[in-house]
């Protein structure tokens, strides 16, 4: 194939990239067949959690709060550290199978406080969700759509909503606020969702495959979570 004609090739499946459209097929199945197994990790830690009536019980006490804090903070130092170490194999798998066992314990928390009927339906709504957007962002990224433009709009966003929520902590402002709260970080999600799935397809190197499987799988699990809370406000 001429580069003419590979050019060509290239602008038919990604407008805005010059490069082989097999070797970026390979890196997003990769991305999501990683992307796969976390959630597969996910339910199966965080039903672990849910079913097990010592775990159960246990998070529902001040010290089972702690912990639950603690597990917060060490995942999010782990997805820090991961970034150092995205393209020093094994060493990558293993950051991100121990980032998704934590974020699976959190999600695992967020369960314990719903019940079996709240958490199919955020189960579904987040799956119908999910995969609207990606399909969405796929076929807009095939007509050459670029959504680089949501960045500055999703930092500004979740800037704000992680000042409202601190503010949360320190004085707690009602349920009313509480779930307008979450209905902006579903929103804010889904936005996150597009502008990921979008960078996979065009920015993403070949090595970034972990990377890009964490961003996907924190929105995914953001997005059930806010959804979570909210069809708890409304059946509350």
């Amino acid at each position: 194939m001429g580069k003419h004609e590979f050019d060509i090739e290239a602008q038919k499946h990604y407008p805005s990239q010059m490069e082989d459209p097999q070797m970026r097929w390979a890196f997003i199945r990769k991305v999501y067949s990683i992307l796969t197994l976390q959630m597969l990790l996910t339910v199966a830690v965080a039903s672990i959690v849910v079913v097990t009536p010592r775990i159960n019980q246990f998070f529902h006490t001040r010290t089972g709060f702690l912990v639950y804090i603690a597990i917060a903070i060490v995942t999010m130092i782990i997805g820090l550290v991961m970034q150092c170490v995205l393209e020093h194999h094994p060493v990558n798998i293993i950051m991100l199978g121990l980032f998704t066992v934590g974020f699976s314990t959190m999600v695992g928390v967020a369960c314990v406080f719903s019940n079996g009927k709240i958490i199919l339906e955020a189960s579904i709504l987040t799956t119908v969700l999910v995969v609207s957007l990606t399909v969405f962002t796929f076929v807009a990224a095939k007509r050459g759509c670029d959504f680089g433009f949501l960045w500055p709009f999703l930092f500004v966003t979740l800037i704000l909503v992680m000042i409202f929520c601190i503010i949360q902590i320190f004085f707690p402002m009602g349920s009313l606020v509480r779930m307008i709260i979450s209905f902006v970080i579903a929103l804010l999600y889904c936005g996150f969702i597009i502008y990921d799935t979008d960078t996979l397809i065009k920015r993403c190197s070949y090595d970034q495959y972990v990377i890009a499987a964490a961003m996907l799988y924190v929105d995914m699990i953001q997005l059930f979570v806010a959804l979570l809370q909210i069809l708890g406000f409304l059946d509350g």
